[in-house]
Parts: structure tokens; sequence; C-alpha cells
């Protein structure tokens, strides 16, 4: 996700509030100056960038599209890695924020902050609802139509919901997942993140990794989400967009780069994804 037109900063609520949202788009090197602890739990999303993330006694190398959750008076920081710039929302939630809710309801909403490792990866299809969801708040806040903070109260709740059945889903998984296919698959996976622009058929590719082609279709839908022709188009899709916003390349060289069989076809998948057009989508997304 982008955000190229919102403000570099944007905040809802005070420290009174039962709910807080922090929303910055930080140029260069920052590093919070002390750890601190507060009575909020906290949900953190990096949209851009690269962090160092502390928590109680563990640190974590957080990457864009990570979200981390940090529980109520738990000491932590984030600090820089190699990369400067980076883009993060941090929403926190008091403890009054969820008085209104029966205890069982209560219990499902805090369920991210006490499971097992706080920082979550998401796969594509998480990461996308994830990332609209945040889009929704974000520009709820920065417009402030009538009623912008039911709205903003109502995702928040939803984000909440969303990754404790996500957490759920993945201790009831845990065993599944550590099968030697499921790894096969996290390799192919990254292989599709990695060589895009080369020639991705399924039958290649389960092929040079040994796997049937039925069951890699199977397996990777279930990590995914995606069917695995949808995942390499929405891949090559994403770093097409990121290509024409940040470079001057012509859009053809763009498609041939990332991998797509033909100039038509990349702007028949572009726009089916995106919604508009290669050349519309650099026009209204170039600063």
């Amino acid at each position: 996700m982008t955000t190229p037109f919102l403000p570099d900063m944007l905040r809802f609520g005070s420290e009174d509030d039962p709910l807080r949202i922090e929303f910055d788009r930080r140029t260069g090197y920052y590093a919070m100056e002390n750890n601190h602890y507060h009575i909020e739990h906290e949900l953190y999303y990096l949209f851009q960038g690269e962090r160092n993330y502390f928590i109680k006694d563990s640190a974590y190398r957080v990457q864009a599209g990570d979200m981390v959750l940090v529980d109520s008076n738990a000491l932590h920081k984030t600090s820089d890695l190699r990369e400067p710039n980076h883009e993060r929302i941090v929403l926190y939630y008091s403890p009054s924020f969820f008085a209104g809710y029966q205890s069982a309801e209560k219990e499902l909403l805090l369920a991210p902050f006490a499971l097992g490792n706080p920082l979550i990866r998401l796969n594509l299809q998480e990461k996308m609802h994830v990332e609209a969801l945040l889009a929704s708040l974000l520009n709820e806040l920065n417009e402030q139509p009538p009623g912008y903070q039911l709205h903003i109260r109502n995702v928040a709740v939803e984000l909440l919901l969303f990754t404790s059945r996500y957490m759920l889903k993945r201790q009831s998984e845990r065993d599944d997942e550590l099968s030697p296919v499921r790894h096969k698959v996290t390799d192919i996976i990254r292989h599709i993140n990695l060589h895009f622009g080369d020639s991705l058929q399924l039958h290649l590719i389960a092929k040079q990794f040994f796997i049937s082609k039925s069951h890699l279709s199977r397996v990777f839908k279930q990590m995914t989400g995606f069917g695995f022709t949808e995942y390499v188009n929405i891949t090559r899709v994403r770093e097409a967009e990121r290509l024409l916003r940040e470079t001057d390349w012509s859009i053809l060289h763009v498609s041939e780069h990332c991998g797509f069989e033909s100039f038509s076809h990349f702007g028949k998948v572009f726009k089916k994804l995106s919604g508009v057009s290669p050349r519309s989508y650099r026009k209204f997304e170039r600063p």
C-alpha cells in the first residue's frame, strides 16, 4: 500500500481516550530514545521500510507488511535497521476501549496480545485485506466526513477481530505448517517473489521443485489464499506499480521486466488488479 496523498502525520484521539492512533511517514533514520511501556495494547503496522522492534527481552526484524502486537505494560522500543525512511501506523487500545463488550467478546479481541509471537507476517491476501482496512481508516481520518469517528472505531475493532481469528487459526495449523510440503511451497513463494520476471508456469515450477502439479496447486491456495497464476500476476503488478511510480522506464519496458507475455496481456491484468491502466496509474501516482 502507498499513501502519497496523505499528509506525513495524522493523529486521532488523545492519551485519555479509549482509542488513539498515530500515522507517520518519516524521512531519514529514526529511533525512539528510550524503551518505554504504557497501559494501552498496541497494534503496529509497517507500510514501508524496515525496523528493529524490541519487546520485553527479544528483538524482531520488522519488514513492510508486518504487524506487531505489544501487550499492555510490555517494555518496547523501535529503532533503525539498515535502511532509512519508514511509514507506519500505531493503534493504541486502552482498557476502557473494551469496557462495553461481553466477557467472551473482550477475551476474543484481546487474544492477539496474549497468543504466541508478537510479530505477524501476513501472506499477500491477508496483507491486502489489512491494508484495505487501514486505508479506509486513514482516508476517513484525513477527510473527516460526518461520523468519521464511528467509522474509525469500527475499523479498529475489525482489525482486532481479524488478527484474533488469524492467530487462532495459525495455532491450530501449527503442526501442519511444519510438514515438508508446506516448507517446499514456502520456497516456491520466495522463488516467485525473486524471479517474477521469469516464465513461471505451474507445471514447470512443480517439476523444478519435485512436487505434483495438483498438490502444489492445492497447498499453494491454502497457504496464500490465491491460486498460483493469480499470485504470480499480483506479484508482477505490484512490482510494475512500483516501477511506474519510481522510474521513468517506458510502460513496455516495465511490462517486459515484470515477466508479462505480451504488452496487451500486461495492460489487461494491470487494469483488472489496479482498477486503471498503467498509463493512468503513472499519471495519478507520480508525485
